[in-house]
């Protein structure tokens, strides 16, 4: 059997879900073999950091009241990750968007995420900042003395195009879902949610489809380097086209501690 099918056999991770974008990532010696495992184990530390959101909406009862949550409407996925062991939870404004804008108090918003032992479980989301000219936004929830791995932050100011990067969220509701691509281009303009433009974006192959927002991406040593954020889809698929965008971690660094603090973004004090 060669090599490259023995490759194709391997035994991951169960609580990953690896997506590769060519066959080319395949192509390396035992010494490479070796060094993918360890990144592998970078990616493994990772996933506790990361966060499932889900978006519901709580439906009326015939006397206009809203019912349980156990009718809940699911009206949204992303992901998201944990800044620190507070509780403070960084994702895209779009992803919790129509909680940020509800006005009848039908929205809630449900985290999902394991502590420092391993187990899962699932908190409300409080709103604690927004700023969507760079489509961020700060939740909260109870760790009810629960230890929480953040994410081991990064920079983007010294990124190459052409190295590796991989984004890990939750696509379609697939947890810990993995894909691995390289930093296409840097310094990027993509649109915010509000119609603003956020530059500096970093655009990959990396897949991130729709869930997918919110989520880290990273470097080969497991560092966080941006925020997932949006894609150009295929025409009438709804599915990635090879052209995504992440807000670098810079930006985020930047914005998150404002927005903990005061609620809004530091040019929005004034």
């Amino acid at each position: 059997m060669s090599l490259r099918k023995k490759k194709r056999e391997m035994s991951f991770s169960s609580r990953f879900c690896l997506i590769f974008p060519s066959e080319a990532f395949f192509s390396f010696g035992i010494s490479d073999l070796k060094r993918f495992q360890i990144l592998l184990f970078f990616l493994q530390k990772t996933s506790p950091s990361v966060v499932y959101i889900e978006d519901i909406e709580l439906p009326k009862t015939s006397s206009g009241d809203f019912s349980d949550e156990e009718n809940a409407k699911i009206e949204g996925t992303g992901s998201g990750f944990v800044w620190d062991k507070l509780g403070h939870i960084v994702t895209n404004y779009h992803v919790i968007a129509k909680l940020a804008t509800d006005q009848l108090g039908s929205q809630r918003c449900k985290v999902s995420l394991v502590d420092a032992t391993g187990t899962r479980f699932t908190k409300d989301g409080k709103i604690v900042g927004l700023d969507p000219d760079n489509d961020l936004a700060v939740l909260k929830i109870e760790t009810e003395g629960r230890e929480l791995i953040p994410v081991v932050l990064g920079t983007s100011n010294d990124l190459r195009v052409g190295q590796n990067c991989f984004a890990i969220g939750n696509p379609y509701g697939y947890e810990n879902t993995l894909t691995i691509g390289v930093v296409s281009g840097l310094g990027r303009e993509i649109p915010s949610p509000n119609g603003k433009s956020i530059r500096e974006a970093i655009q990959t192959d990396a897949d991130i489809n729709s869930g997918n927002s919110g989520g880290p991406l990273l470097d080969s040593f497991g560092h966080t380097i941006g925020v997932n954020t949006a894609t150009f889809t295929r025409k009438g698929s709804g599915m990635s086209s090879g052209v995504n965008f992440a807000i670098p971690i810079d930006t985020v660094v930047r914005t998150v501690p404002y927005l903990i603090v005061y609620g809004t973004a530091y040019r929005d004090r004034f």
